[in-house]
């Protein structure tokens, strides 16, 4: 049971978290167009290491939804839940937009 506790905190480590977003920023930017491959990026917060910003165009969020969906089955379980929940807020974010 200690082993399943490790690997749940494993998968919120801040290097990971970081290591996954690389990851599907690198992916999006592959998909993208070539003119929207500078408007994809994110920023990890120095002084709160779990928190990061994502810098991304409207035009641009679909290709980060398909790179997350594409990575989530390799990603570990709560980083795989931490992505999912990224996907929500953005998807939020973009009808708060369309309204």
């Amino acid at each position: 049971m200690s082993s399943d506790i490790i690997g749940l905190k494993d998968g919120l480590d801040p290097q990971n978290i970081a290591f996954w977003y690389k990851k599907v920023i690198a992916e999006a930017k592959e998909m993208a167009p070539p003119w929207l491959v500078d408007k994809i990026g994110v920023k990890q917060d120095p002084i709160l290491y779990l928190k990061f910003n994502l810098d991304i165009s409207k035009r641009a969020v679909r290709y980060l939804m398909m790179a997350i969906e594409d990575n989530l089955d390799a990603m570990p379980y709560t980083t795989r839940l931490y992505f999912l929940k990224v996907q929500e807020l953005v998807t939020q974010e973009m009808d708060k937009a369309l309204v």
